[in-house]
């Protein structure tokens, strides 16, 4: 009995068939997932482009659908998964590793976009410069070139001193060839072990590790008109997503909407300018701000960034939406787009995770 009981209960280190298939059809994909390996890590390290951003089971990326099979969840998602979605199935692939044979349905896979090998690069902190009172621009010197996608990013780590990484979008668009520098926006969050650190003095000289490119957050091809919203240091994804393509002669109409407290949060704007100077296309630059004194110069729009969405010229349920930036900003927005009309499947972002609330 005692040893039934064991047999029963021992775990299979065999590896299950996963097969993930969309929700727009197509031929489905099949991968097979180690014990301990969650349905995500095994379908990047097959090249599947499976939509995800933090993999920590927090920003909703890799939700799909359990169609059969059983998985095991690494964390309560009830947390971030409503009921319903709990009782139709829904998982986040992040989190889940299968017990059995699996098959999972996901909205759609990021096919469109290139996917490059994660790589841990070893590099040195060349450059930084103040961008507000509490984010600063870090430029890393590479020991290789790392490619990457404009929206994505990579985690940076500080050996010896911060092991645990922390993540940050890219905040340059990519080069051909790959990029030798690259640049995140880092936000002083009090608390945050890598944000006090980078802020507390010059870091010059310092070695690092950058491990990416990471996440499928990036520009689809399309010609809807574009509503961007972004808060914070969500700036830099945005920033980096529409340099790129003014390069490539985008057409596409723009509406940035960016979210700051008072005018000192607001950041980029000569960028902004530069952009919309060499944009093929209508391209307008939006600071609202939300704690901004009624007595100051400010003559733009006060209030929160999502009060603005539905105003602009075209009809938001035929656009598309770019957000980056915190959770609850992103949250309010998400509702306002889909009660105005916007699909789904048109609402893209990126949710910035701190201490606040790591990705930032």
């Amino acid at each position: 009995m005692v040893f039934g009981f064991l047999k029963r209960n021992k775990v299979s280190q065999d590896p299950h068939p996963v097969e993930i298939r969309t929700a727009t059809g197509g031929s489905p994909k099949t991968i097979e997932v180690k014990p301990k390996e969650s349905i995500l890590q095994a379908a990047l390290a097959a090249g599947i482009p499976f939509p995800h951003s933090c993999r920590v089971g927090s920003c909703l990326s890799c939700r799909c659908k359990l169609v059969e099979g059983d998985v095991k969840q690494l964390t309560d998602t009830s947390y971030v998964l409503s009921e319903e979605e709990l009782r139709e199935g829904y998982i986040l692939a992040c989190q889940a590793q299968p017990r059995s044979a699996v098959v999972v349905e996901v909205s759609e896979l990021e096919d469109d976009m290139e996917m490059v090998q994660e790589k841990v690069i070893d590099g040195t902190i060349a450059k930084t410069e103040a961008l507000t009172h509490d984010i600063i621009a870090v430029t890393i010197q590479l020991e290789q070139p790392m490619q990457y996608t404009a929206g994505q990013y990579a985690d940076v780590s500080v050996p010896g001193v911060i092991e645990e990484a922390r993540s940050y979008s890219f905040a340059e668009p990519p080069l051909p060839g790959g990029n030798s520098q690259v640049t995140f926006h880092i936000r002083h969050v009090p608390g945050g072990v890598l944000t006090d650190w980078i802020h507390a003095e010059d870091r010059i000289g310092t070695a690092v590790k950058v491990d990416g490119p990471l996440g499928t957050f990036h520009l689809k091809a399309s010609r809807k008109p574009m509503l961007c919203i972004a808060g914070g240091s969500g700036m830099a994804p945005l920033k980096a997503i529409l340099e790129h393509a003014a390069t490539q002669n985008c057409t596409r109409e723009v509406v940035y909407l960016y979210g700051a407290r008072t005018q000192k949060d607001v950041y980029c704007e000569k960028e902004m300018t530069a952009i919309r100077n060499r944009w093929s296309g209508k391209f307008e630059f939006i600071p609202v701000l939300s704690e901004e004194p009624e007595d100051s110069d400010w003559q733009g729009p006060r209030g929160m960034v999502t009060d603005f969405v539905g105003q602009q010229d075209f009809d938001v349920a035929e656009a598309s939406a770019y957000m980056c930036g915190p959770p609850p900003m992103i949250d309010a927005a998400m509702k306002v787009l889909e009660d105005k009309g916007m699909p789904e499947s048109e609402i893209h972002y990126d949710k910035f995770l701190d201490k606040s609330h790591e990705h930032g």
